[in-house]
């Protein structure tokens, strides 16, 4: 695993592309083992029954500890994820961020205008919304100073949602990504994967970009070049390659969530 305190913008880069000419090659053999064994070990687990409705795992089912952190309330951290998601994707569309709670707040309000979670922030008294803006400025801080600017060469897409089914529809894997960037189609492996959270890193951050990655090699049959995760309470940054054994190791993650979701 790459460990990076992101005061260097250049090295996170750095870090997600690496050297073009050490890259392996593109790998669409894989995806097709690792679905045959997660429907293997489902069915062993659960048989062939038909259920009423998938079983769904997301990335945040795997995480051990909430994104909650320093402001308590649900509400306000609800809010503060969905705000600092919302900085962070203006930044990397490098749109001008003069006040971070305020821009995010506005874009928030175009792109869903009857969110639930905006009209609890609407009706938030004076001391909440004040301690929400403090909260946001500072994750939007940090991560101003983590991640520069992403080549547009780089074809970056936020907020990437995607939904795989498997075992005949009996399980649903959800995932939201915040910065996708390279092609699956390029001859070396080039897909980074790159994960945001507001909370500090932490055992289920790892699990978290397992899962990214191996959402990723079902959905589109090629494995990504990498997977990071990136902490805008710290400024830390973890990636890792992606290789077999981690994609295994994803498998097992799931596997330990599925038991515990289906098992009395």
């Amino acid at each position: 695993m790459t460990l990076v305190m992101t005061e260097n913008r250049d090295a996170l880069l750095a870090t997600l592309r690496g050297d073009r000419g050490r890259r392996p090659w593109r790998d669409e053999t894989l995806a097709g083992g690792l679905r045959a064994e997660i429907e293997d070990r489902v069915y062993e687990l659960m048989g062939g029954a038909l259920r009423d409705a998938p079983v769904v795992v997301s990335a945040s089912t795997l995480r051990s500890t909430s994104d909650g952190g320093e402001i308590g309330d649900a509400t306000l951290a609800r809010a503060r994820g969905v705000l600092v998601s919302t900085v962070f994707r203006l930044l990397v569309a490098q749109v001008h961020v003069d006040d971070a709670f305020a821009d995010a707040l506005s874009a928030w309000r175009a792109q869903r205008p009857g969110d639930a979670l905006l009209a609890q922030v609407d009706g938030l008294d004076a001391e909440q919304t004040a301690r929400l803006r403090s909260d946001v400025t500072a994750h939007a801080t940090t991560l101003a100073a983590g991640i520069g600017p992403v080549p547009s060469g780089w074809a970056p897409r936020t907020a990437q949602r995607a939904r795989v089914r498997l075992c005949g529809g009996a399980l649903q894997l959800n995932d939201l990504v915040d910065l996708v960037v390279g092609s699956t189609r390029s001859e070396r492996a080039s897909v980074a994967l790159v994960d945001v959270t507001t909370s500090p890193l932490a055992q289920g951050s790892e699990r978290a970009m397992r899962f990214h990655a191996l959402v990723q090699t079902l959905r589109s049959s090629v494995v990504p070049l990498r997977t990071s995760i990136f902490s805008s309470a710290t400024g830390e940054v973890w990636t890792n390659d992606v290789d077999s054994e981690l994609l295994h190791r994803g498998v097992d993650d799931l596997m330990d969530v599925v038991t515990r979701l289906v098992v009395p």
